[in-house]
């Protein structure tokens, strides 16, 4: 079929017609006004076959006259995806012949740079072009509608823009538009100056609100009126940038995103989600607090696939809420103040009471006090004998993973991890861990209030330098050891792909380096190494292999990561002496304990990485129990693999293990491709409102300074280099010295750390494993700068100021305009 009327035209046939066409097609069917027009379908574009007589006929039979080409790719206006802009229209085309090469040029907009490059972003692999004509409207004004916000998100605001003319001048973004704002339940108001009067204002509004209904989600519409004061719409797509909105609770909740300071912003899998709930409830019911076995904890949701609290009842109480400002640093300046700022919003009004039962608060605190207290007390008093309980401790708790037999059913295997596999890591005193952690982290941080105004910030972040016991360091360190037994194989690791060298490993096909001792001891590991559905590296050794390439390119010995790690504990201890006489001489009564805690920091804060260390057991046993459980039922046909188990919850893979039980394959298959594409996703809400806004939208602007670039402190020093902008530790290449600007890091991410130079992301917090594990190497470190891999571009010199907390572009490489 060469072409077919946009009247014939619905959305099942987008494959046949592209994405712009199938909407126009549902808006006629939705019965509202389009210009009339048809499509030439992607057959003639597949085969490079103009068909001229059957085009210049339809042509005809339209009246002729002037009409706009546009282009509709089988990859436009897509729910993940808008391609907005990215191929091309052309408007008042006049005659076949015209016509004819409008649309040829249309065809080839397919593969101009932009849209190559969009849909590779995009993780779009394949398109054709089909092509819609159309009557052109002659309008009076013409714009864009937005059903939902889409700076903040906002799912009750509609967004109007529109200018005189044509409405390409605001889709294009070369005018100052129109612009208008309009909240749900409060009446239009137009602007004195304005195109559009309060009546047509509504009558758009109108449109969106039954546009939205009709298609299910927030859209994008191009409207445009004309002399007669008719509405015509012009398309309708949706609004692809909104992160999801949190679930309906038929209140106004404010959600904080909880991986921003533990370095995880990608999705976590529906299985991940679970089982840190299923997890997490065990210790809980430890503390003595009760939990309900339907959702164990209810105050952690899932949205976007991130994990976010709820934290409506904290700002809320009247007794907790001005505690909350210090209690919230951690997620960095411009999170805290928008969450501060929602303290004056009539919504989060204070009320009495507190956000939680004080009769089970008051029973975990009797049962962890004594504990905590009685553990950081010896630990602080013989520090050598606190890291080795804590050791045992961890060994302790692997050896009480424990998991079913070969002969279980997938029904057991699921038990297992439900309710056994994190029986260990979740007592209450993490047996024996907890006292030395807490002790670690004391000594680490009382120092800075006990020496305010004798030390600066930047010797008190070198204290905390080249820190020994760090189990995340220690296995980065033994990473460089395998590369330095690389070496004499320099080129084959250097020259050969990471996931050739992983599979030629599995194949016993590569020289021993010792990778088998390292995954032995370290495999469990990963980016995003929290979420069970994520492979370790165990399962996929090609990350390692990665990094030993990236050390193999360390020609400088000084650079080399076991000297500079050695260099920076120098320094630490050189510092410490220095602060010790100074504090002795100006503040002895404050001085005496500030040396006493510095010179333990030394030998607990390295503890910190410890528990998710030991915690990292259990859901590597968990995972593989998961696999074996999904394998049997996709030999039962109720899933297609075994890893789609990831996709569902405990619950419902136990359905799905029952004797008669539920085939999960199309919801498998629903929030597969909801997760690869939220993996996709550049930025993720730190602080998000159940009407789906974007809390720090919402918060006043931090001053503007002209090339800076203004975040947090995470560890101190300053450095200048070429940045290098990684968003996927995968197989990811860095060069020695380079400025590694990431989303986020987690002790996935950190085996890059031991060649960079620097280090800049756009979330986390000074107590998150990639600003401790910088400040371990001597790497200045800057966070939570919004927007940073999207402002610094790859080969930008920048230079880092992790005592300042900010990142300087330097004045060539600065973005014009």
């Amino acid at each position: 079929m060469n072409l077919i009327w946009l009247s014939d035209i619905d959305a099942s046939m987008i494959e046949l017609v592209g994405g712009k066409a199938a909407g126009l097609g549902e808006l006629i069917r939705a019965g509202e006004r389009v210009p009339d027009g048809f499509c030439l379908t992607v057959e003639p574009y597949r085969s490079r076959d103009l068909p001229e007589k059957e085009l210049a006929e339809a042509y005809e039979r339209l009246g002729g006259g002037r009409v706009a080409v546009r282009s509709s790719a089988t990859a436009e206006d897509l729910p993940e995806a808008s391609f907005a802009g990215q191929q091309d229209t052309y408007l008042n085309i006049e005659g076949a012949a015209e016509l004819a090469a409008a649309i040829r040029r249309c065809w080839d907009s397919l593969f101009t740079e932009r849209a190559v490059a969009y849909r590779a972003a995009a993780g779009v692999t394949e398109a054709a072009m089909a092509v819609v004509v159309q009557r052109m409207v002659d309008p009076v004004v013409a714009g864009v509608l937005f059903t939902a916000n889409p700076v903040t998100g906002c799912r009750v605001e509609t967004v109007v823009d529109a200018a005189p003319g044509l409405g390409t001048a605001v889709v294009e973004g070369t005018v100052v538009p129109d612009h208008h704002v309009l909240r749900q339940g409060t009446p239009a108001v137009p602007n004195p100056d304005g195109c559009l009067d309060a009546g047509q204002l509504e009558e758009l509004r109108a449109a969106g609100a039954r546009l939205q209904a009709h298609f299910g989600s927030p859209q994008d519409v191009e409207w445009a009126i004309d002399a007669e004061g008719t509405l015509w719409l012009l398309q309708s797509r949706p609004v692809t940038t909104l992160f999801p909105q949190p679930p309906d609770t038929g209140d106004t909740r404010l959600y904080l995103e909880a991986g921003h300071t533990q370095g995880m912003l990608r999705p976590c899998t529906p299985m991940g989600v679970s089982v840190l709930k299923a997890g997490a409830a065990l210790w809980f019911e430890a503390a003595g607090a009760r939990v309900d076995p339907r959702d164990p904890l209810p105050r952690m949701v899932p949205i976007g696939g991130r994990i976010f609290f709820d934290l409506t009842d904290f700002l809320r109480s009247r007794a907790l809420r001005a505690r909350l400002g210090p209690s919230l640093e951690v997620y960095g300046p411009r999170v805290q103040s928008a969450v501060l700022h929602m303290l004056d919003d009539p919504r989060f009004a204070p009320r009495p009471g507190l956000p939680f039962d004080v009769g089970v608060a008051l029973r975990a605190t009797l049962r962890l006090l004594p504990l905590t207290v009685a553990g950081v007390v010896w630990s602080l008093a013989d520090p050598a004998l606190a890291r080795a309980r804590a050791y045992r401790g961890a060994a302790r708790i692997r050896r009480m993973i424990e998991p079913p037999d070969a002969s279980a059913t997938a029904a057991e295997r699921l038990r297992w991890v439900a309710e056994d596999s994190h029986k260990g890591i979740m007592s209450l005193g993490l047996h024996g861990i907890l006292g030395p952690l807490v002790a670690g982290m004391l000594a680490g941080t009382l120092p800075a209030a006990l020496l305010k105004g004798v030390a600066t910030d930047e010797e008190l972040g070198a204290v905390l330098g080249g820190m020994p016991h760090n189990v995340t360091t220690e296995m980065d360190l033994r990473l460089w050891g395998l590369a330095v037994r690389a070496r004499e194989h320099r080129e084959l690791f250097l020259g050969t792909p990471p996931e050739e060298l992983a599979a030629r490993y599995v194949a016993g096909e590569l020289p021993d380096i010792g990778m088998a001792g390292f995954l032995d001891r370290y495999g469990m590991r990963a980016a995003a190494e929290i979420d069970v559905g994520v492979p370790r590296w165990a399962d996929d050794p090609a990350p390692l292999f990665a990094t030993i390439a990236n050390y193999l390119r360390v020609d400088d010995p000084e650079q080399a990561p076991d000297a500079r790690f050695a260099a920076a504990a120098a320094r630490a201890e050189r510092t410490i002496g220095t602060l010790t006489r100074r504090a002795l001489r100006r503040r002895p009564v404050r001085g005496l304990p500030a040396v006493f805690l510095m010179r333990r920091s030394r030998e607990l804060t390295g503890l910190r990485e410890l528990v998710k260390f030991a915690w990292l057991p259990a859901i590597q046993a968990a995972r593989r129990q998961l696999l074996l459980a999904g394998a049997d039922l996709a030999a039962r046909g109720r899933l297609e693999r075994a890893d789609d188990i990831m996709f569902l919850t405990l619950d419902e893979a136990r359905a799905a293990a029952a004797h008669e039980g539920t085939d999960q394959r199309r919801l498998v298959a629903a929030r597969r491709a909801e997760y690869e594409r939220e993996l996709r996703r550049p930025v993720v809400p730190g602080a998000l409102l159940s009407d789906g806004t974007d809390v720090e939208a919402l918060a006043p602007a931090p001053p503007a300074r002209d090339g800076v670039l203004a975040g947090m402190p995470g560890a101190t020093g300053r450095a200048t280099g070429r940045a290098r902008v990684i968003r996927d530790p995968a197989g990811a290449r860095i060069e020695p010295g380079e400025i590694l600007v990431a989303p986020t890091t987690d002790p996935g991410w950190t085996p890059l750390f031991m060649t960079a130079g620097g280090l800049v992301t756009e979330t986390g917090s000074p107590v998150a494993h990639g600003p401790t594990v910088a400040r371990e190497y001597g790497i200045p470190a800057v966070i939570c700068v919004r927007g940073a891999t999207h402002t610094i571009r790859t080969g930008q010199t920048i230079t880092v100021d992790g005592t300042a907390g900010t990142v300087l572009l330097e004045p060539a490489d600065r973005p014009s305009g």
